[in-house]
Formats: structure tokens, C-alpha cells, sequence
């Protein structure tokens, strides 16, 4: 099953409320501490505190020291992709430990997959979407179409 981590989650969560601060309302816009966004969602302050570390050190934040300290986005949140928070985050995306192997002939079936092609084209599709989408992209506040939207919609029963 692909899904992200917690970290991720909480990390691109940060960013969205970051960006929302430091872009929604230019007159109030600020610098965004750790515990208030730990508050906001309800994010252990110590992991989210590693995960905000970890975006400050990949350049994604600026991370702004003292009592009146907090985070800032480093750059435009439409130039932030969801690709850069994640693999910031996680190391390189992929769905198959062969993807980003310099030596795919460590696999034991790499002689006999008929399935490392497709599956690569799978993560290419996934990776260009993921990097297409930006932390601007998750503030539009549009709600996300999914199947069970569709279905209640409808009215038809799962």
C-alpha cells in the first residue's frame, strides 16, 4: 500500500499552515513557532520539531532563533513541490527497492521480473504528479474529489 508517513503527513501539514501565515494575509503575516502548530493539529511538538529540522536543514524553512523564533517558508510556497517535502523528508520516493538501486542486478529476480517496467512507469506516473503539486497547490482550499465523494453523490452503495 503506498501512503505516506506520519512525518510526511506532519510535515507537509506544517508547511501548509506556514504558507497560509506567511502568504494568506501579508498585513499578519509572521513567523510561525513550533508549538503553535503542534497545537493546531494536534502533532506531538517533538516529532514535528525533528520533521521542521529536517525541512530547515533541505532549505525548504528558515529556521529564525530566539524567543520570537519560529519558521518561515524560504521560498514561494508555488515553488515548493510536494516531491521536494517528501524526499527532504523520506530520502528518494519509490515504490520498488530496484527503482533507485545503481546495481538493480542485487535483486534476486532481476533476471526474471516482468513487472520492474511497469512498475517503474507507476513510480514515474506518481513522482511527476508529486512534483508537480505545491505546498500553494494544498492552500487552495478545493475540496479533493475521491470515490466515496462520487459514490455518496450518486447514491450509490459501496
Amino acid at each position: 500500500m503506498l501512503k505516506f508517513s506520519k512525518k510526511a503527513d506532519y510535515g507537509l501539514m506544517a508547511l501548509q499552515y506556514i504558507a497560509s501565515v506567511q502568504f494568506g494575509d501579508v498585513a499578519r503575516a509572521r513567523i510561525v513557532n513550533t508549538k503553535e502548530i503542534a497545537e493546531e493539529y494536534n502533532i506531538p511538538v517533538e516529532l514535528l520539531a525533528k520533521v521542521l529540522q529536517t525541512l530547515a536543514k533541505s532549505g525548504l524553512i528558515e529556521s529564525h532563533n530566539g524567543p520570537k523564533g519560529g519558521y518561515l517558508l524560504a521560498k514561494e510556497a508555488g515553488a515548493i513541490t510536494i516531491a521536494q517535502v517528501l524526499e527532504a523528508i523520506e530520502g528518494p520516493l519509490g515504490i520498488t527497492d530496484c527503482y533507485h538501486e545503481k546495481d538493480a542486478s542485487s535483486c534476486l529476480q532481476h533476471e526474471h521480473c516482468t513487472i520492474r517496467t511497469p512498475l517503474l512507469k507507476v513510480q514515474d506516473s506518481i513522482y511527476q504528479l508529486l512534483n508537480s503539486m505545491t505546498v500553494e497547490d494544498m492552500m487552495g482550499g478545493t475540496p479533493l474529489i475521491t470515490v466515496q465523494s462520487i459514490t455518496a453523490a450518486e447514491g450509490v452503495e459501496r
